[in-house]
């Protein structure tokens, strides 16, 4: 690792890149492109396709793809190579056309309505505000996916629109207080990603694993994250070499990996990235899943990305930091050395937490999933309420600004734990809250609901969107105003009397949070098909067709593309547990029963008198189970049956979460208690401790 300035970013067709082997003006073109929006002139593509065909060329490269990010949730590419016959000899060629524009299959991949399986064409194109980059020896291009009837398929052209929507009304803002020389404001993001791993022999013994990405049985250890060990714990050999691995392979594409370390749970892990802009966060979170997952067969292991692989221990989030700044370097969310007298800081405060309140739902839409159902409320992840934590020194400025009163501010504290030799500094001014789903950490929101398959697209959509619409209705205001100072003082007083009730500094896992945010009147959206139903309402379509980030039939699709998706996944995960039962469970807890017959048969013929009174139990105690788990089976069976007889996608949603959840609960609480009796060699696969401490 000694040459990492070497390594770093040696597979991005970059800044650097671009400035050496582009002429000036295209250069300049590119970059006032990226930097302003303007669009780029097929001459100038095609200048830089040459450029880039050159450079992939020289790295041994052969092939390009427009690299999207479909509403699968993951990405999709597909291959062309650089050849070109010209009369009976191949040449290498690149054209800006081929840049800017490809043309995948766009039948297949979900849609929500919007396209029918026979109408097969869609676009893909350039997104030149992203960095091209080198994939499995493939120029890989970051693209928008569109249809051939305009609207967007993918998850990026709505994000680029939100990014557009925000900058528009923070302009707005920004140039009230006098600040002209700002021309662009972006948003930014830096994901922190939780994943687990384990060994890849086992893996492959778990059909639950293999279809559905986490365990649909499991008996606890006797040994879990009771003694909470493994947090921040010595990482062991096989792990450290994956992580060491890991940080080569993003280094080189420009990801800047910063942190990793052990989790809470038993092989449970964590990588953190610096801060980048939420469009280009956005890629390299994707670039980065997809590389966790490849990198870890090479060590014989299996990274596991799904929100709750494991009952009864920790699952896996990914915590969405965000910020706003501007093209001069400022970051809007800093609120200086004295927060009470920056206006533009509580404006834009202000702002958020109107959008916040305002938008409960689609902020939880934003994190829903039937994977992160299970995650969210447990201890640990925050509750499917939102709310947000602003620390004791932003709190108590709101207050005195709502009741007309001077803050004083407290002087800072050194840290003082009565050992001399320490060196001093100083304490902050406000604990951290990790209970709370939508925290202020000192010049950023961290957003701790979203799950760790997600995309960070989603979630960064809505968010953009909602702080702009907050931001586009304190400009209409303060505009108008013949009176700037005494407007804004008052906006930003009306704005905490209507919206303080988000505001929340406490417990957010106590049963009397859940209580008291039922008494402010804030949503507890706690299942996907609930949270769902809000996201089509006349509200939302408003919002989102007012700054041009989805239209209603986009908006319509997304709708349907998460209920379908959320009855697809409960879907595979009942009928694997049908498939595990019938063809694995019982025939192995037969042969334990079949052991224990024959102890018992042996013990009366041969040894007369002698007490056989544990086999019988067992028998008598594994038959009942037995029994009453191949009951359930076959109820799940008929109840899924059943369900494909309805064709509204939310009432479906809802037989699944109501109906085929709990009987799944039902059944895995059998199995699992048949796990704790059955001699281990009989069971079929491998035990949750196997899995959770064999690295």
């Amino acid at each position: 690792m000694s040459n990492l300035s070497q390594i770093f970013a040696s597979m991005v067709f970059n800044d650097s890149v671009m400035k050496e082997r582009l002429p000036k003006d295209t250069y300049k073109a590119i970059k006032k492109c990226m930097e302003e929006g303007s669009s780029i002139s097929l001459n100038d593509a095609n200048v830089i396709a040459n450029a880039m065909k050159d450079w992939a060329i020289e790295k041994g490269v052969t092939h390009f793809t427009h690299w999207f990010q479909p509403m699968t949730g993951i990405t999709a590419e597909k291959h062309d190579s650089f050849i070109e016959r010209c009369e009976d000899q191949i040449i290498m060629e690149f054209s800006g056309k081929e840049l800017i524009k490809g043309e995948p299959d766009a039948s297949s991949f979900p849609s929500g309505g919007l396209r029918d399986t026979f109408e097969a064409r869609g676009y893909t194109s350039w997104d030149p505000t992203s960095y091209v980059f080198i994939k499995d020896n493939t120029l890989c291009i970051p693209s928008v996916f569109c249809a051939y009837t305009e609207e967007a398929l993918d998850k990026k052209t709505p994000l680029l629109r939100s990014m557009e929507a925000i900058n528009k009304q923070a302009l707005r803002v920004l140039k009230l207080f006098g600040n002209n020389d700002v021309t662009r404001v972006f948003t930014n993001a830096g994901p922190e990603q939780e994943y687990f791993l384990i060994d890849k022999d086992l893996y492959d013994k778990r059909r639950d694993l293999i279809y559905c990405g986490r365990t649909l049985f499991g008996a606890m250890p006797p040994k879990g994250q009771d003694l909470d060990d493994h947090y921040f714990g010595t990482i062991k050999p096989r792990v450290l070499k994956y992580m060491q691995d890991l940080d080569k392979e993003l280094w080189k594409l420009g990801i800047p990996a910063k942190s990793e370390h052990n989790e809470v749970a038993p092989a449970q892990h964590e990588l953190a990235p610096i801060f980048t802009t939420v469009n280009i966060a956005t890629d390299q979170n994707q670039l980065t899943m997809e590389i966790m997952k490849k990198l870890a067969t090479y060590h014989n292991l299996v990274c596991l990305l799904h929100e709750k692989p494991f009952e009864g221990i920790n699952g896996s989030g990914k915590h969405n930091n965000w910020s706003i700044s501007t093209n001069t370097g400022v970051n809007l969310l800093s609120p200086g050395e004295n927060p009470q007298e920056n206006a533009q800081f509580l404006l834009f405060l202000m702002a958020i937490i109107k959008a916040v309140d305002t938008h409960q739902d689609l902020l939880r839409i934003s994190v829903a999933s039937a994977g992160n159902d299970h995650r969210l409320g447990a201890n640990e992840a925050p509750p499917a309420i939102i709310s947000i934590f602003l620390g004791t020194e932003l709190t108590e400025i709101l207050e005195a600004i709502e009741n007309g009163y001077s803050y004083s501010k407290k002087p800072n504290m050194k840290l003082d734990i009565g050992v001399d030799s320490l060196p001093p500094f100083t304490k902050d001014t406000t604990d951290r809250n990790r209970t709370s789903p939508f925290a202020f950490t000192g010049n950023k929101f961290e957003f701790r609901m979203v799950g760790s398959t997600f995309s960070i697209a989603s979630p960064n959509i809505f968010l953009n969107t909602i702080v702009a619409d907050s931001l586009c209705e304190f400009a209409d205001i303060l505009e108008n105003s013949d009176d700037f100072k005494n407007d804004l003082n008052k906006l930003i007083k009306e704005t905490i009397k209507k919206h303080k009730r988000i505001l929340f500094n406490g417990n957010n896992y106590s049963n009397e949070w859940i209580l008291e945010a039922k008494r402010r009147g804030l949503l507890n959206l706690k299942t996907t098909p609930e949270a769902i139903s809000y996201l089509n309402n006349d509200k939302n379509i408003k919002l989102f067709t007012k700054h041009n980030v989805f239209s209603e039939v986009e908006l319509q699709s997304r709708y349907e593309i998460l209920l379908e998706k959320y009855c697809k996944t409960v879907n595979i995960e009942s009928l694997t547990m049908i498939d595990m039962v019938k063809k694995d469970i019982i025939p192995s807890v037969n042969a334990y029963v079949n052991e224990l017959l024959e102890i018992v048969v042996r013990k009366k013929s041969l040894l007369g008198n002698i007490n056989y009174k544990t086999e019988e139990y067992l028998l008598n105690k594994i038959s009942d189970i037995i029994y009453l788990t191949y009951e359930k089976v076959e109820d799940l069976e008929v109840l899924i049956n059943d369900l494909d007889k309805h064709t509204d996608l939310l009432d479906k949603s809802n037989l699944y979460k109501d109906i085929i959840i709990p009987t799944m609960n039902n059944l895995r609480a059998l199995v699992d208690t048949l796990e704790g009796i059955v001699a281990r060699k009989y069971w079929p696969y491998p035990s949750y401790g196997d899995l959770l401490f064999s690295i």
